[in-house]
């Protein structure tokens, strides 16, 4: 029986320290699993990083590599959870010539309508900023595009899980060895 492949979001709680993120890439490399979004920040525990990673493949593979994470010597503790089971976003950015804010009334109405906002305005460009759903942003792209972009960027994605995920306790103890 063949497993689906659908979205994963695995969750890697780390120590920071140097190399670590070409270690857990080469992981996924080594399977060859593109990797779709990475993020890495400060989890809520002080000296503890999570990455938040996010790959396309079957349940099975999603547990022999939160399984060989974990046998990297700073990673703490990792998990996957499927899109139901996190609540997600990303962020984008784009930069526009100025002119068309004022010349194309349908930018301003393709702006409202996507809940987008205006970051900055000058005489040479404007940048509006969107969060959401990846297909929300790709939309406001395509949208945008027919009218030229002149910089576009988009943040990997950050989740949340919808239940508790008993972490904290953990991390804690973690940190008072330290």
């Amino acid at each position: 029986m063949n497993e689906e492949i659908k979205s994963f979001t695995i969750s890697v709680y780390t120590e920071n320290n140097i190399g670590l993120l070409n270690r857990i890439s080469a992981i996924f490399q080594r399977r060859h699993i593109n990797i779709e979004s990475l993020t890495t920040s400060q989890s809520e525990i002080e000296s503890v990083n999570r990455f938040v990673i996010v790959v396309n493949i079957t349940e099975s593979q999603a547990i022999k590599v939160v399984k060989q994470i974990e046998k990297q010597v700073e990673a703490l503790k990792a998990y996957y959870h499927t899109d139901e089971d996190t609540i997600y976003t990303e962020s984008c950015m784009f930069k526009i010539k100025s002119d068309l804010l004022f010349e194309e009334p349908q930018i301003q109405n393709i702006i409202k309508d996507s809940n987008a906002r205006i970051v900055t305005v000058n005489k040479k460009f404007f940048v509006l900023e969107k969060s959401g759903r990846r297909h929300e942003i790709e939309l406001l792209r395509r949208e945008l595009n027919v009218f030229g972009i002149m910089q576009f960027v988009r943040s990997g994605r950050i989740a949340v899980t919808k239940e508790e995920m008993k972490i904290s306790e953990m991390l804690s103890a973690f940190n008072n060895q330290l």
